[in-house]
């Protein structure tokens, strides 16, 4: 028996499958398929085209002593695939919200604690563990059994590496790998994919040696490449996100 609220708000064309729960407070998009044996809670708001998987949990009460009973949101944008038994708790009064940007795709097995933003084109694979407060930008990737402790953040068009332990900020178009876990190269191929041009890329591989291989500490590097790195977005992302990393950056390969 499927268990929907009345008064929750569903958009045309959604398929909903037998012994889903959906609660009062909930808004799901045009065309969206929710899977049985799915949990949609009070707070959620699914955007159109999305696939939930069976056993999917969204929007759940925040695995956080502190919560208070605030009323706060799950935000999942359009064209997202939540696959089986993925859970996603709703904000807190820090962030009154957990976003899932658009066109994600969540393996099964994930948790995003609560107050994690996560950005558009983002893949979690399989048992990925995103902790309370973490952001993820655009186009970020986690390879499998992953953990990422809470309030760090990770640049876009980052590639984190399987069962890594993630308790440093990543910055933006690198791979990250290893235990502990260290700067691994420029996620070349994946930039190259997305349509940047070659001259991007290298100029994003010599940044990444003045922070990574030149025996720099981060200040200087950052001083380095104020100065001698051609003007570029890519550029000034990086600088950005050093700049607002206030728990610092991952190490560089150890030798």
């Amino acid at each position: 028996m499927t268990n929907i609220h009345p008064e929750a708000k569903i958009g045309k064309d959604v398929v909903i499958e037998p012994f889903t729960t959906i609660n009062k407070d909930v808004v799901i998009g045009d065309g969206t398929w929710i899977g049985s044996n799915a949990t949609i809670f009070d707070g959620a708001r699914i955007g159109k085209n999305c696939k939930i998987f069976p056993g999917a949990v969204i929007s759940g009460i925040p695995q956080d002593l502190k919560f208070d009973e605030e009323i706060t949101t799950t935000e999942i944008g359009d064209n997202c695939i939540i696959r089986e038994f993925c859970t996603i708790s709703r904000g807190t009064s820090d962030r009154n919200k957990t976003v899932i940007g658009n066109n994600c795709l969540l393996m099964a097995y994930v948790h995003v604690g609560h107050d994690c933003l996560i950005g558009d084109y983002c893949i979690l694979a399989n048992s990925v563990q995103i902790g309370g407060h973490v952001v993820l930008e655009d186009y970020v990737i986690i390879e499998a059994v992953a953990g990422v402790q809470q309030f760090v953040q990770i640049g876009q068009h980052s590639f984190i590496g399987a069962g890594a332990n993630v308790r440093k900020n990543v910055p933006p178009y690198i791979k990250a790998a290893r235990d502990p876990l260290t700067f691994a190269g420029v996620n070349s191929v994946g930039l190259r994919r997305r349509g940047f041009s070659n001259e991007s890329v290298s100029q994003i591989e010599d940044i990444y040696r003045n922070i990574y291989t030149r025996g720099l500490n981060v200040s200087n590097a950052v001083k380095v490449i104020e100065q001698e790195a051609p003007k570029s977005k890519e550029k000034e992302s990086i600088l950005k996100f050093i700049e607002e990393s206030t728990k610092g950056i991952i190490r560089g390969p150890l030798n």
